[in-house]
């Protein structure tokens, strides 16, 4: 079929799909769809102004000549009065959670999953942790997933950072100050043991056990 162009836009309701057939069985092979969700298997380049408002899935190069302006998810569930428990999923890569210490919060990390490897968070405390409780970050599995920590802490004054590379469950402890801040990511997971990387800068200092 021979090149066609159009001078007006073209719609559809059900998205478009770049196919290929191959010559010698006439088997139809899908390498893009465009839709909601776009998911691009060659290379993606943007020249000009594009938004998207569902899921781009890039598995080739993507070639971006203009600026990319996106907002990050700021996620609220560990922020109210009372105490919290939740598993975060690998579709929260990227966020950052903003934390109320007044109640004892459990933050369990995702599932091991080889597709874990290279998800991140970051934490912020927002209230001070009680007197008489913690918020703690939980590693699954038991005795298979490592926090790899560098603890710092943070009272005003030049302070040693601490290193500690053993243990599933990052604590901050009781008192802890409102301000202290959390990143997480991890860098190992073949889906039965599991490593992230753990950077804590708190008064008093944070906890890997």
């Amino acid at each position: 079929m021979a090149n066609t162009t159009f001078n007006g836009p073209v719609r559809s309701k059900n998205g478009f799909e770049d196919i290929t057939v191959a010559a010698s069985t006439g088997i139809e092979t899908t390498n893009s769809t465009y839709g909601t969700n776009a998911s691009v298997g060659g290379t993606l380049a943007v020249t000009g102004a594009s938004t998207l408002t569902g899921a781009v899935s890039v598995t080739g190069a993507l070639a971006v000549t203009g600026a990319i302006t996106g907002l990050r998810s700021v996620n609220t569930d560990f922020n109210a009065a009372g105490a919290k428990t939740e598993t975060l999923t690998a579709a929260q890569s990227g966020t950052l959670f903003l934390i109320n210490g007044a109640a004892a919060n459990i933050v369990n990390l995702p599932a091991l999953s080889t597709g874990n490897v290279g998800v991140t968070y970051e934490f912020q405390l927002t209230v001070a942790v009680g007197g008489s409780v913690t918020t703690t970050f939980v590693l699954p599995g038991s005795a298979v997933s490592n926090f790899q920590g560098m603890l710092s802490l943070v009272a005003g004054t030049a302070a040693n950072a601490v290193s500690d590379v053993a243990g599933d469950t990052l604590t901050l402890p009781n008192s802890t100050v409102a301000n202290a801040r959390i990143s997480m990511t991890c860098v190992v997971d073949d889906g039965t043991n599991s490593t992230w990387m753990a950077t804590a800068l708190s008064t008093p200092i944070a906890t890997i056990s």
